[in-house]
């Protein structure tokens, strides 16, 4: 799933190319993408760009008249962009297996896809500050949050640090993949609770997460300096643990281990984490009980 660092460069790119350009029209080739009926999607055809905006891990086009497109990638959806010189010819087909929607400018076309059979990515219209913010899940900022301001959201509830990192009505933008390189870059177990936590925990975490994340945020903006951002994935070979289960850790060289449920994984260094302690997958559910997403919705 496209997190923060990815969303930023995403809405940068797109700034560079659409903000300015009125959106001739919108081809929706998927039934199940449209989540939204009033206002209808038509009425953004011939309306001008003017914003891009983050919601958390969603990305909103803004336009005249107070109108808005907001897309949710969730874990497979992805954008991609061709200039107006490289598109086919008026007329002809350019829809691909993948293809959900293709929106159409005077200088290019954007196009969203989805790996995969399942359909979950999502857009939806809207009109209005208040319709727009509704869809904010509501998380924290986490380059302009106080330490004290993190402490506070983090201690709301007694969670595991993994899950309140995921947690998006906690801290924006964060999933599964930065959340992992995160708790490795503080050295701390993704299973240790929120309210155990002590002041220097939260000041290593504190600062760990807004490094890590600014560390990506500068990576991924030298990939996509002139080209559109397209390499956006979770795995990536310069990740210290994230999707390296029984790879050697950067740090020590100890094989990285993982902890699975259901679809989703966490990956760790017990020896950098966890005090040389593997966390074993069978206890996983007993520790957590409710504390883990049940389903693909609680990661976005």
């Amino acid at each position: 799933m496209p997190e923060l660092p990815d969303i930023i460069v995403y809405q940068e790119a797109l700034e560079r190319r659409i903000v300015g350009q009125r959106l001739e029209r919108i081809d929706i080739f998927s039934p199940f993408l449209l989540r939204t009926f009033d206002p209808p999607v038509e009425t953004s055809h011939g309306k001008t760009v003017t914003k891009i905006v983050r919601l958390g891990k969603r990305i909103a086009i803004g336009c005249d008249d107070d109108l808005y497109l907001i897309l949710h990638l969730m874990i497979a959806g992805r954008l991609h962009w061709k200039p107006a010189d490289q598109l086919k010819p008026s007329g002809s087909k350019f829809k691909s297996k993948s293809d959900l929607a293709a929106f159409t400018f005077p200088n290019g076309r954007l196009t969203l896809t989805e790996a995969g059979s399942k359909r979950r990515a999502s857009l939806s219209v809207v009109r209005g500050i208040t319709a727009l913010q509704a869809h904010d899940p509501g998380g924290i900022d986490v380059f302009t949050m106080t330490l004290a301001e993190f402490r506070a959201q983090l201690t709301q509830e007694n969670h595991t640090i993994k899950r309140s990192l995921t947690d998006p009505h906690l801290l924006s933008g964060i999933g599964n993949a930065y959340s992992d390189e995160i708790l490795h870059a503080a050295r701390m177990s993704p299973l240790l609770q929120t309210q155990k936590m002590t002041d220097d925990d939260f000041m290593r975490l504190h600062q760990a997460l807004r490094d890590t994340l600014q560390l990506w945020i500068d990576r991924l903006r030298s990939e996509s300096t002139v080209k559109f951002p397209e390499r956006v994935t979770a795995f990536r070979p310069e990740m210290a643990v994230h999707g390296k289960f029984g790879q050697p850790c950067q740090v020590c060289q100890a094989p990285v281990q993982r902890i699975q449920y259901a679809d989703n994984e966490t990956n760790y260094c017990a020896k950098c984490q966890t005090g040389g302690k593997v966390l074993a997958d069978r206890s996983l559910s007993r520790l957590l009980k409710d504390d883990w997403p049940r389903s693909i919705d609680d990661w976005s």
